[in-house]
């Protein structure tokens, strides 16, 4: 995979994502912080066919979806490490 990031004067910093497989995604961050989720048509990669916003909340839950283990299982391992660390050092 490989991510180019392209800083656009006065609209924010594009993110284009290239997988392994050839799909292609694109993400803009505006000044504000907003995400926006961009879609092309093959015709015309230069303007989005489509633009999703997505408000901070929205985000986040799109970022859970996409990690390969969700944010609490890997909070609840990384929980469980440390405990077993504690209990070593105990003995």
């Amino acid at each position: 995979m490989s991510i180019d990031r392209t800083t656009v004067p006065g609209k924010g910093v594009l993110h284009h994502v290239v997988a392994r497989a050839g799909g292609h995604l694109y993400l803009l961050v505006d000044p504000r912080g907003t995400r926006h989720m961009l879609c092309y048509d093959d015709s015309d990669l230069e303007v989005p066919a489509r633009a999703i916003a997505l408000a901070p909340d929205e985000a986040d839950q799109v970022a859970e979806i996409l990690h390969s283990q969700p944010i609490a299982d890997r909070l609840a391992s990384l929980e469980r490490q440390v405990r077993d660390l504690i209990r070593g050092r105990g003995r």
